[in-house]
């Protein structure tokens, strides 16, 4: 099967998709005019974090100036800058802040991946392509046993892990705070991304987050 090291070189090798393909290629040479000095990753993005990992952050897919940027998911963007500080708080981070791979940031009882590892146009991945990057999900998951609670960062992850499991969404309604005790499987809590859509308009505030991450943390028998 391979260790994670292994899978996170062939998944940053992967062209599966072409239309992602050429869009996180194109990002990559265009640029945003604030990282114009910048060398983009603008492959698609591996998973991050303890290899003992209880649980799992399961997000959409890669920002297209921020992990298609950096190479490290939800690092370099507002997403990030939401998440790593109440990872942090809950005692999952050695810090903060997270700016590039080379940061020095160490993650203890989780481990971050996403539905899709490429960044889509308008940050919409086709029903196809979280199909195609299934295949990648199966095999990462395989390699993380110790896994306890998964905490899908809105419907289209919920519903993505749901599809991993070979479950059907209508039984499993997404909900901010819902808990599903999957048959054969951790339990799948639920939470609002944590996109900049959401935490700038209140719909996901530090509070209702950092609760999320406490209930995690229950779940996963770490208190």
């Amino acid at each position: 099967m391979g260790s994670l090291d292994w899978l996170n070189k062939q998944i940053a090798a992967c062209r599966r998709c072409p239309r992602l393909v050429a869009w996180r290629e194109e990002v990559g040479r265009k640029k945003r005019r604030a990282f114009l000095g910048w060398d983009y990753w603008a492959k698609p993005v591996p998973g991050f974090g303890d290899p003992r990992a209880r649980i799992l952050i399961f997000g959409l897919a890669p920002g297209a100036h921020g992990s298609n940027r950096t190479g490290r998911m939800f690092t370099g963007d507002a997403s990030g800058d939401f998440l790593y500080p109440a990872l942090w708080r809950a005692g999952f981070a050695n810090q903060p802040k997270a700016v590039s791979r080379d940061d020095g940031l160490e993650l203890k009882n989780v481990y971050i991946s996403a539905a899709v590892r490429c960044a889509p146009p308008a940050n919409k991945p086709s029903r196809e392509e979280i199909a195609a990057c299934g295949y990648w999900t199966q095999r990462e998951l395989a390699l993380l046993p110790g896994l306890r609670v998964y905490l899908a960062l809105g419907r289209l992850a919920h519903d993505a892990l749901l599809a991993h499991h070979g479950l059907v969404k209508a039984h499993w309604p997404f909900a901010h705070g819902a808990e599903h005790t999957l048959p054969r499987g951790p339990v799948l809590l639920d939470s609002y991304h944590v996109s900049r859509q959401n935490t700038q308009t209140g719909r996901l505030t530090k509070k209702m987050f950092d609760e999320i991450l406490l209930r995690a943390k229950a779940l996963a028998g770490l208190e």
